[in-house]
């Protein structure tokens, strides 16, 4: 396992991503909502960062790009299409290409719908994906710039990777998104025994995420969806729940 991840909490409910590739020591952060929670973890882990992968242009998914890029030289790479929005990139991502963390390749992902131009990131070794806004655990991002038909496609897209693939999402919006999820399917024992699990986890304080696919594909309604229609009408009830 060559690449380990950790929850940052930043903000009132982001979560920035440390990796670590633990063959080379690289470390990269994605989407950091503000800088000092990171930098008090990175500086007690010893005050390295090389990558910064920001997955959209949102002010609480790079707020803390350009103070954390100063303090520690970091690159920083993110969506080519929102380059214009964002904190300057030293590269510009596409759809299909990859970025390399020490000897963990992570391959992008073109997944708009929240915006136009939001990319996810996918590593295989453990399988992670940081899917930013696009996929909550329990839920999706809002349709602030796309269509509904470009959110079912960038869903579509995460149905080839493997049911253990970890969920790295930007929100801690489980148990909210589980209240409309249960509205949406009251019979999904499933998704009865997550919301029992949900619970507890934020009884005790804990995070909710990562979750992994398969749970996501046996208890997300947005990602269970079998059509475009039924995705913009969940979307729909959601925005207004």
């Amino acid at each position: 396992m060559s690449l380990q991840t950790r929850a940052i909490p930043v903000l009132s409910d982001n979560y920035s991503w440390l990796l670590q590739d633990t063959a080379t020591g690289c470390t990269a952060i994605v989407d950091p909502g503000e800088a000092a929670p990171i930098q008090a973890v990175l500086d007690a882990a010893g005050g390295r960062l090389d990558l910064i992968l920001l997955t959209h242009h949102h002010a609480d998914h790079v707020g803390g790009t350009d103070a954390l890029r100063a303090r520690y030289k970091a690159r920083v790479a993110g969506p080519a299409a929102e380059q214009a929005r964002m904190p300057a990139l030293d590269i510009a991502l596409k759809d299909k290409e990859t970025i390399a963390v020490g000897h963990s390749q992570g391959h992008v992902l073109a997944v708009p719908g929240h915006t136009l131009g939001h990319i996810s990131y996918y590593f295989a070794d453990p399988p992670t994906l940081f899917c930013g806004d696009t996929l909550f655990s329990l839920g999706c991002g809002r349709l602030f710039e796309g269509t509904a038909e470009q959110l079912f496609e960038s869903l579509k897209r995460f149905a080839s990777l493997p049911d253990e693939t970890l969920v790295c999402c930007g929100h801690e919006y489980t148990q909210s998104n589980c209240a409309f999820a249960l509205h949406a399917e009251p019979d999904n024992a499933a998704l009865k025994a997550r919301a029992a699990e949900v619970k507890r986890l934020r009884a005790e304080g804990r995070a909710t995420v990562p979750s992994t696919l398969g749970q996501e594909r046996a208890t997300n309604p947005f990602l269970r969806a079998a059509d475009v229609l039924t995705l913009a009408r969940l979307r729909r009830e959601k925005d207004t729940f």
